[in-house]
C-alpha cells in the first residue's frame, strides 16, 4: 500500500527497509531532512562524524565487522570531494556500502558547490547510481542496495536538493540479492588440477579474504593431504589453533615459514589475487605448481599465471578435491610430520635496546600481545609501523581485523576503529596507528570515540617522523631533518578530547600504562615514544 511522503523521508523509509539500522555521515543542505527522519520515523542511529570521509571510512569498518552493507551519507560538492580517499579505500577493498550523497539543484548549475558527482566518483572506483525522479525514489534507493551487495563494492546514490521536498508515493522496494556460493570446479582443468594436488608431496593450502567462509573445508583439505595452512594479510586469524598454521604467507611470514613455503612444490591458493606482498614479487612462487581458486574471474592471473585456474566457490571446490583424493585412494602427502611449528610461527624479537627516553617498538608489541584484551577487534592504520604489528599482535579471526591498506594511505585507522565499534559494542577495540597518520586522521575523530562512549584502545606509535621516508634519507646518508617533526603530546591531546592517555618512555612506564589502560572508563590512548633511528624497517 503506497502512502504520500516528501523524497527526504521516501529514501529515509527506503534505506530502513533494506535492514539499516545505522547510519554514518555529516549533515548539509542536501541530506539533513533525510537523517532527521531517519531517526525521528525509521528509529534508526545516526553516527556524526567530524569529517565526511571519516563517515565513508566508519561504514566500511562497520560492513567488515558486522557483515552488513554500511551505509553513510554526506551533503553535495566539497563533500564528496573529501570522501575521495575513502571511497577509493572501500572499492579496492571490495566492501558493500552505499553512500547516500546530496547535490546541488538540478536547475541551478551555477551553484557555488556544483561539481560533476558521477566523474568524481567514477575515478575512485566506486558506482555511480542516480536518483533519477522523485517518482523513482524507491526503486532507485532498491537498486543501489542492490548494486552494493552484488558488485562487492561502494555505491553512490546521488539526491539532488531540490527533489527532497517534493511529495512522492512511497512504495516499499527492496530487490533480492542472489548470495548462494559460486559455481563447482569441473572438466578438464579441475582434473589437472587435483592430479598436480596429488602428486605433491609437500604441499601447501593458501587462504585469501574470498576463501574466509570456507574455513572448515579448507582445513579439511589440509588434513586429508597432511599440508600447512597459511592466509594472506586479509585472511589474517582464520586457522588460529589448527596445529598446522603458519600463519601470513609471504613477506609477513617468519624467516622459517619463509623457506618452508620456498620448499614447498605445490600451492593451492583459494580466495586470494596473489598480491607482490604476498607472493614476494613472484619468488615464493618459483618452482612450483599454483592452483588458484576464485569466484572472481578478474582476480585469476593478475599477478602470476597459475598452472590452473578454477573460477569456482573456495568451499564448494575443496571439498570437490577432497572427494576424488578419496575417490582415487591417494595417500596423504606427509609434509606435516616435518614441521615444527612453534619455530615457524614464532617471530624473533632480538636484543631488547633502546636509548633513554624511548622504548623497544618490537618488545613492547610483544608485550602489548600478551596484554591487550583477547576478544579485541584489531585495527590498524598504514604505515612503517604496522608490519610488525600484523606480525606480532593477533586477531581472533578475520571478520575481526580491519587493515586499512587497499589505496596505501595512512590516516584512516581511527575513523575504521570507531565504524568496528559500532558494529561491535560488547567488545573492545584496538587500534595501532603512527604518528603522522594520527595526526593526518586520528585526532579528527578521537573525540568521536569519546562522544559514543566506545571502549577504543589507540597505541600511537610516536617517532616524531613520517618514518619511511626518514629511512630513505638515512639509506642515502642525507639529512633526514625534513621528515621530522615535534608534535604535540599525543597522550595530553586525549585527555584534553575528553578521553584517556599515558606516555611511554620506559619500560616502567609501559607497565604503568598497561595497568591504566586495563583500569580504563572509556577510548584511551597508549603513546609509545620512539627513536626513528631504531625503527624495525617495513617487510613489504
Amino acid at each position: 500500500m503506497s502512502t504520500a511522503f516528501h523524497v527526504y523521508q521516501s529514501i529515509a523509509r527506503a534505506t530502513h527497509e533494506h535492514g539499516v539500522e545505522t547510519m554514518f555521515g555529516l549533515m548539509g543542505d542536501a541530506n539533513l531532512f533525510m537523517v532527521d527522519s531517519f531517526v525521528r520515523d525509521c528509529g534508526g542511529r545516526f553516527v556524526p562524524a567530524a569529517h565526511e570521509g571519516s563517515s565513508v571510512l566508519m561504514a566500511l569498518a562497520y560492513a567488515h565487522v558486522s557483515g552488513k552493507v554500511g551505509v553513510a551519507t554526506v551533503t553535495h560538492g566539497p563533500a564528496l570531494t573529501n570522501a575521495i580517499t575513502a571511497l577509493t579505500e572501500a572499492a579496492r577493498g571490495h566492501v558493500p556500502l552505499v553512500i547516500l550523497a546530496g547535490d546541488t539543484p538540478v536547475d541551478n548549475p551555477r551553484h557555488l558547490q556544483s561539481i560533476d558527482q558521477r566523474e568524481l566518483t567514477k575515478v575512485t572506483g566506486a558506482g555511480f547510481e542516480q536518483l533519477r525522479s522523485p517518482a523513482t525514489t524507491g526503486k532507485d534507493v532498491a537498486r543501489a542496495f542492490y548494486r552494493a551487495q552484488v558488485e562487492r563494492r561502494p555505491i553512490v546514490l546521488n539526491m539532488p536538493a531540490d527533489f527532497m521536498w517534493q511529495e512522492v508515493e512511497h512504495d516499499m522496494q527492496v530487490l533480492n540479492v542472489f548470495t548462494a556460493p559460486g559455481g563447482v570446479a569441473e572438466g578438464d582443468t579441475l582434473d589437472n588440477a587435483i592430479g598436480m594436488i596429488a602428486s605433491a608431496r609437500r604441499p601447501l593450502i593458501l587462504a585469501g579474504g574470498g576463501a574466509v567462509h570456507a574455513r572448515a573445508q579448507l582445513i579439511k583439505l589440509a588434513d586429508r593431504l597432511e599440508a600447512p595452512l597459511a592466509t594472506t594479510l586479509k585472511a589474517k586469524g582464520l586457522f588460529n589453533d589448527h596445529p598446522y598454521n603458519i600463519d601470513i604467507f609471504g613477506t609477513l611470514s617468519t624467516p622459517a615459514a619463509y623457506d618452508l613455503i620456498a620448499q614447498s612444490d605445490c600451492i593451492v591458493c583459494f580466495g586470494t589475487a596473489l598480491h607482490d606482498f604476498t607472493t614476494d614479487r613472484g619468488k615464493l612462487m618459483k618452482d612450483k605448481r599454483i592452483i588458484q581458486v576464485d569466484v572472481e574471474p578478474a582476480a585469476i592471473g593478475g599477478g602470476l599465471h597459475p598452472d590452473a585456474a578454477l573460477v569456482a566457490d573456495a568451499g564448494l571446490t575443496a571439498e570437490t578435491i577432497v572427494y576424488w583424493l578419496d575417490e582415487a585412494e591417494i595417500a596423504p602427502s606427509g609434509f606435516t610430520a616435518e614441521l615444527d611449528i612453534d619455530t615457524l610461527t614464532k617471530h624473533p624479537a632480538g636484543p631488547e635496546k633502546a636509548k633513554e627516553g624511548f622504548v623497544s617498538y618490537v618488545h613492547a608489541l610483544e608485550r602489548l600481545e600478551d596484554a591487550l584484551p583477547k576478544d579485541r577487534v584489531l585495527v590498524t592504520d598504514g604505515g612503517r609501523f604496522m608490519t610488525e604489528v600484523w606480525c606480532r599482535v593477533t586477531a581472533p579471526d578475520p571478520q575481526s581485523f580491519v587493515c586499512t591498506v587497499n589505496f596505501g594511505a595512512i590516516g584512516l585507522g581511527l575513523q575504521e576503529a570507531i565504524g568496528a565499534g559500532v558494529a561491535a559494542p560488547n567488545r573492545p577495540v584496538v587500534m595501532f596507528t603512527g604518528d603522522g597518520g594520527f595526526m593526518m586522521g586520528g585526532i579528527n575523530e578521537f573525540n568521536t570515540a569519546v562522544r559514543l562512549g566506545l571502549d577504543l584502545i589507540v597505541i600511537v606509535a610516536n617517532d616524531s617522523a613520517y618514518g619511511a621516508e626518514h629511512i630513505q634519507f638515512i639509506d642515502r646518508k642525507m639529512d633526514p631533518s625534513l621528515t621530522e617533526f615535534h608534535w604535540p603530546s599525543f597522550a595530553e591531546t586525549a585527555r584534553a578530547l575528553g578521553g584517556e592517555g599515558a606516555e611511554v618512555r620506559s619500560w616502567d612506564e609501559l607497565e604503568t600504562a598497561i595497568e591504566a589502560m586495563q583500569a580504563r572508563k572509556g577510548p584511551f590512548l597508549l603513546e609509545l615514544r620512539l627513536d626513528p633511528h631504531d625503527v624495525p624497517r617495513m617487510r613489504i
